[in-house]
This record gives C-alpha cells, sequence and structure tokens, in this order.
C-alpha cells in the first residue's frame, strides 16, 4: 500500500479497506463511475482529501477519497473502454481488421454479453459514425455467427454472448431446433435453419432428424394449433425443396391435404400467419380445392382481414378467373354486402377496375360505414378516412355518371349521420365540382320563378277601379248594415 494512505489510514481519516481500494486508483489508471461513467485518475491531493478525476464531461473533476474509494470501479488495462482511450488507432484498426477479436473484449469487459445497442455506444462515435456503425455491424454478425463462439440471439433486445467453447452455426441452429420445446418455439428456429440452410453441408445427417420432427409436431398440433401446423409444413417443403436428398417420414403430411382438411377453419386460421406464408397458402388454394377453390377464396376475401383481400385477387388473377372475380365485386357492391376491406382495396386499386367505380360504390361505402358505426361506435375508420382524404374518388366515381344519380347521392350524404356538417359539406361540394348545377342543393334552397309583369289595358283598369269603388262605399256599408239589424 502507498505510505501515503497508509499514514491516512494511521490517523483515523481513511478506513483500511477504503484505501486498499484507492491503492489500485493511482494516477494514470481507468476508472468507472455510476454517473460521470469513464474516467481516467488525474492526479491525487492527499493534503486535500481528494483525487481529480479526468472524465469525459469534466476533466479534473475532485472527488473526497472515502467517496471515490466506495463508488469508482478499477478498468483493467484490457477492458475495451482502457484499450480504446489509450490508443484509438489501434483500436480502430482492430475493428476494421478483426471484428469479431473486438466483440470479444467489449462482451468481456460486460461479463460475457451485451445487446447490439449496448455495443453500438461504445464504439460510435469515437469509432464509427451511425451510418458507418449500421454497415460494420451487419458484417460483424455475419462473422459471429460463422465463427460458432458466439451465441446470437433472433431478437436485437437480447444480448449476444461469448461461448467457451466455439461450435459451428449449423450445429447452433439444430441444437436450438432441438432444445425448443414449445411449437412457436420450434417454428422460430425452423426458420432460422430454412433461413441459413446454403451452411448446411450434410443435410441427410443434419437435417433428416429435423424433418421427422417437424412432422410429428405438426401432426399433433393440427387440430388444437393449425396455425402452427401450417407454419411447421411450409418449412419442412422448403427443405424439402432445397435438399432433394432429404425424405418426408408422413406422406400423406402435405400443404394441399392440410388446406383441404382445414378448409372450413381458414377464415380464423389465414390471419394468424405471417403474410408471406399466408400468400403461399392462398396461391395453394387451386390445387388443393379443385373446382370449389374459387367459392372458398369468395368466401375468404368477404370474411377476412385486408391483407388477404389484397391478396386473393392476384391468385384469380394468375388462375384465369379475373371475370369471376369482378361479378362477385359487382354484387357485393349492388347488394351493399361488401366489407370495409374490400371497399378500401377497390378504391386504392380501382385504375385496375374501372366499370366498378361509379355512384353505386359511394352507397355501398355508405352502407359499410354504417355497419361500422353500429358495431363499433366511435371508432376510427379507415374507409371512412379514405373517402374523405382521396378528393379524385369522386371525380371517378361521378364522372361519367348521370346527373339524376348524383342528385340520389347528394340527399343520402345529406341524411346521413356518419359525418359532421362541416365533413359532409366537403363531400357535396366535390359532387357539385362534377354537376355544378347541383350547388343549390348545398344552399339548402331551390330557385325560385319570378313573377312575371302584370299588363292591362286603360279601360279595364278604369273598369276595376270603378269595381273597387261601388264594393267600398256601396256594398260593404250595406252588408254591415244588414248584419247589424240581424243581430238586434
Amino acid at each position: 500500500m502507498d505510505p501515503e494512505l497508509e499514514k491516512l489510514v494511521e490517523a483515523g481519516k481513511l478506513t483500511s479497506k477504503a484505501a486498499e481500494k484507492l491503492d489500485a486508483l493511482k494516477p494514470g489508471t481507468f476508472c468507472l463511475h455510476k454517473s460521470w461513467g469513464f474516467g481516467r485518475i488525474a492526479e491525487w491531493n492527499l493534503l486535500l482529501n481528494q483525487i481529480l478525476i479526468d472524465f469525459a464531461g469534466k476533466k479534473a473533476h475532485p472527488m473526497q477519497l472515502q467517496y471515490a474509494a466506495e463508488n469508482l470501479t478499477v478498468i483493467p488495462a484490457e477492458h475495451f473502454l482502457a484499450r480504446k482511450a489509450g490508443d484509438l488507432a489501434a483500436t480502430k484498426k482492430l475493428a476494421k481488421d478483426d471484428p469479431v477479436a473486438l466483440v470479444r473484449n467489449i462482451l468481456e469487459s460486460l461479463d460475457g454479453q451485451a445487446t447490439a445497442q449496448q455495443i453500438s455506444e461504445w464504439m460510435v462515435p469515437d469509432l464509427f459514425n451511425e451510418t458507418e456503425w449500421k454497415r460494420w455491424w451487419e458484417s460483424a454478425r455475419k462473422q459471429l455467427k460463422g465463427s460458432g463462439a458466439f451465441s446470437i440471439p433472433a431478437k436485437k433486445t437480447e444480448p449476444i454472448q461469448a461461448r467457451a467453447e466455439g461450435i459451428s452455426h449449423t450445429d447452433e441452429l439444430t441444437e436450438a431446433f432441438n432444445h425448443a420445446r414449445q411449437p412457436k418455439q420450434q417454428v422460430a428456429a425452423l426458420e432460422q435453419i430454412v433461413k441459413f440452410h446454403p451452411q448446411f453441408k450434410e443435410p441427410e445427417k443434419q437435417l433428416q432428424p429435423v424433418i421427422a420432427t417437424i412432422e410429428n409436431v405438426a401432426s399433433r398440433n393440427q387440430k388444437l394449433h393449425p396455425e402452427l401446423a401450417f407454419e411447421l409444413v411450409l418449412g419442412r417443403d422448403d427443405l424439402l425443396e432445397s435438399f432433394p436428398q432429404l425424405k418426408t417420414t408422413h406422406i400423406g403430411l402435405t400443404l394441399g391435404k392440410l388446406i383441404a382438411d382445414e378448409e372450413r377453419r381458414l377464415t380464423l386460421i389465414l390471419p394468424k400467419l405471417p403474410a408471406a406464408k399466408e400468400k403461399r397458402i392462398l396461391q395453394a388454394l387451386p390445387a388443393a380445392l379443385g373446382d370449389r377453390w374459387s367459392a372458398r377464396a369468395l368466401q375468404l376475401m368477404q370474411a377476412t382481414h385486408g391483407r388477404m383481400v389484397a391478396q386473393i385477387p392476384h391468385v384469380f388473377r394468375d388462375a384465369g378467373q379475373h371475370a369471376q372475380l369482378r361479378e362477385m365485386l359487382e354484387r357485393s357492391i349492388r347488394e351493399h354486402s361488401a366489407t370495409s376491406e374490400m371497399l378500401i382495396w377497390l378504391c386504392t386499386e380501382r385504375k385496375d377496375w374501372r366499370e366498378l367505380i361509379n355512384p353505386e360504390l359511394l352507397a355501398a361505402i355508405l352502407s359499410a360505414l354504417e355497419r361500422e358505426q353500429h358495431s363499433a361506435p366511435g371508432r376510427a375508420s379507415k374507409l371512412q378516412r379514405l373517402l374523405m382524404e382521396d378528393r379524385q374518388l369522386f371525380q371517378d366515381m361521378f364522372g361519367n355518371a348521370d346527373i339524376g344519380l348524383a342528385r340520389d347521392a347528394m340527399r343520402r350524404l345529406q341524411l346521413s349521420h356518419l359525418f359532421d356538417e362541416l365533413t359532409k359539406r366537403s363531400l357535396l361540394a366535390r359532387i357539385v365540382k362534377v354537376f355544378p348545377d347541383l350547388e343549390s342543393m348545398i344552399a339548402g334552397t331551390q330557385p325560385q320563378e319570378k313573377a312575371a309583369p302584370l299588363v292591362v289595358s286603360w279601360s279595364s283598369l278604369e273598369k276595376r277601379k270603378a269595381e273597387y269603388e261601388e264594393l267600398v262605399k256601396k256594398k260593404i256599408p250595406e252588408n254591415t248594415k244588414e248584419i247589424s239589424v240581424a243581430r238586434s
């Protein structure tokens, strides 16, 4: 122990425990403080009972000896922060030449694990700016996976861990799948295997057991968790396609058979799947269901969410049944049975469906909005926002329409309780822009007929005057007198 510290201990100005810690905090030593962060001991000033520390935000920051002993942590020379502060150029060179070694040093400095965010905070901006960091980290992450010396989580928020013994990335992937106990975990692990399938050099040895497990789990979960069964079968099919030497262990477990078995539950299953997998299942409908696929697809379009509504028309187009889809859309608009999702899709893609964009579409939209308001009052509607924000929509609906249909549409809008008065007038104005003659309907007045001027001859005028004089001066007084006599 430093002699000066021993004197302070003997004088009772410092505890022996604090003196031992301070002995390791000699000038030039790197340290870490919970609030101030990383720093370097600049000098001791034992006469004033303090040490001076150079922090990043404040140089020569004084700190009482006892407090320093209790709150400063010594940073060893091999610590990443110490290496960076001691020789920044060498650290930059290491980051460029050996990213794996650099990341290992960071993890060792953080007790063996760190998230990507923590690694970034230690490297930006000293080693890289944000753009350079993202590019470097993308490359470094691949090298970390390939080295097998690190456990790389699927989620970015989870920590990367350094392994004591390295294993190959393929072994790590299969191990993760084998250790997964829940179907959702198995699906996630399978997705990683599919993603990195080119790394498997001995697929029969490495992946055939995985195929068997996938099929067993899919069969067990089909009844209670059919969406997971679909995901597992799709992943298995990807592996079978990538490696023809792999063989299925369940001959009857195919995507087509699964679709046929779960046909009635597809409206509940498909929304639970990722978009890409949902799309693959929809594309498989014609082969799986035969002649009845189109009826089922139309039912799915009317009963499910917007994502599927956008996908199903592509299936009809690929199958050459565009006309059948158009007929269904025409009927649903005419009967006002089209769902909000269908109408949103149709309005968005209206350049391909010009013949359906007419005043009847507005009536179908208003009916859908009324159903929405009844089922979920007060909730914001995507369809309503589209109607108000798409200023070209009314032009497209009424551009070739008859003025009588436009007048009927305006009357329905005026009677509707879906919109506030300001919004209603804005929508009405868009129709008036197409039909200026209907402007009076917004003002709420009808044009008044002008009174024709009265033209008479002088003889007729004199005759009428004489009749008036006789009526006022003779006939009315006589009638008044007779009435008085009758009353008496």
